[in-house]
């Protein structure tokens, strides 16, 4: 079998969930699909799970390969194990906390072969214990557009819905950031940068599950900050490279207002400093982007004139009592 799609899914502490996505995985409809589940060097019964799932699907079973890492490596250097074991034309990385509908992949190469696509991005579902918010993606005509809507945040630069063709990696030397686990998913950006041709596919197949407390994205510690920072900056360094700085220079702003907004977000007066620290020279295009809503251009200004009271009265306003009462 000559695989159309490589499935890449690292496995790290998520025995109440890999039952699951896998059971989703071994559904689609697509049949050339080479199915690589990474072991992270997970400490519970994951694999265990894992291997009792597939071995359900017989019809599967020369598709399925399940490789080892010895000790963890994070995330990026999980997917990167992937990638380099994969044969199929097309790339997609999925989560193992996660699910999907049956008929993703096969939709997503279908898109991708009656467009000639690079990339191929589609909704998704932001999913709760009781309930999910179906999450709409913008669509784009080129390759140039997709990358400045990602940059200025109108698009997600997720991993998880996105259909790659392999050749972006391989031809272009990009892989995920090994040792560098938060914001990892700007990788997508870089390979967004290389695509030639795009396309979208409006329907919601990914369920991104917001109930796995554990999950690496929740936590914003001193060593997630150092990553954040490192990706952002290896991302920056590529796109003008590619570009020039100067054709960029307004995208990269939003870029990076778009990277230091959740600092305001808070009542946490330290992460208010990393906001200032970070990326100054952005805070004069606070007002450029025509995409940005007006509330979120406002209180980046103030976090520019150094209102600290006024970011700090928004978040207790708005996050705190709207969100956190009354849209409960």
């Amino acid at each position: 079998m000559n695989p159309k799609v490589t499935l890449i899914v690292p496995i790290y502490k998520v025995e109440a969930f890999i039952e699951r996505c896998t059971t989703t995985l071994m559904e689609q409809t697509l049949r050339e699909v080479e199915y690589i589940f990474v072991d992270d060097a997970t400490p519970d019964h994951s694999i265990q799970i894992l291997e009792e799932v597939v071995a359900r699907y017989p019809e599967r079973k020369e598709q399925v390969r399940i490789v080892h890492h010895e000790e963890n490596k994070g995330l990026p250097a999980a997917r990167n194990t992937g990638l380099t074991l994969a044969t199929g034309e097309y790339i997609f990385h999925c989560d193992s906390d996660d699910y999907v509908e049956p008929t993703m992949l096969e939709e997503l190469y279908n898109a991708a072969q009656t467009k000639n696509a690079d990339i191929v991005w589609c909704d998704w579902y932001l999913t709760f214990e009781q309930n999910e918010r179906y999450m709409r993606q913008p669509s784009y005509t080129t390759a140039m557009e997709a990358l400045q809507g990602v940059l200025h945040g109108n698009m997600k630069y997720n991993v998880w819905n996105k259909l790659v063709r392999r050749s972006l990696y391989t031809d272009n030397g990009i892989e995920f950031p090994s040792g560098y686990g938060m914001g990892e998913d700007m990788t997508m950006i870089r390979l967004m940068a290389c695509a030639r041709q795009v396309a979208y596919v409006p329907k919601a197949f990914y369920h991104y599950i917001k109930t796995n407390s554990a999950a690496f994205t929740n936590s914003y510690s001193g060593r997630h900050l150092n990553e954040l920072l490192h990706n952002t900056q290896e991302t920056i360094e590529f796109i003008e490279a590619k570009f020039g700085k100067e054709a960029m220079e307004k995208d990269l702003a939003a870029f990076k207002l778009s990277v230091k907004f959740p600092f305001l977000i808070t009542d946490d007066r330290a992460m208010y400093a990393i906001w200032d620290r970070w990326f100054r020279d952005a805070n004069r295009y606070i007002f450029a982007d025509s995409t940005v809503p007006l509330r979120n251009k406002l209180l980046q200004y103030a976090a520019a004139q150094r209102w600290w009271w006024l970011v700090a009265l928004y978040y207790k306003l708005v996050y705190k009592v709207i969100y956190g009462i009354i849209y409960k």
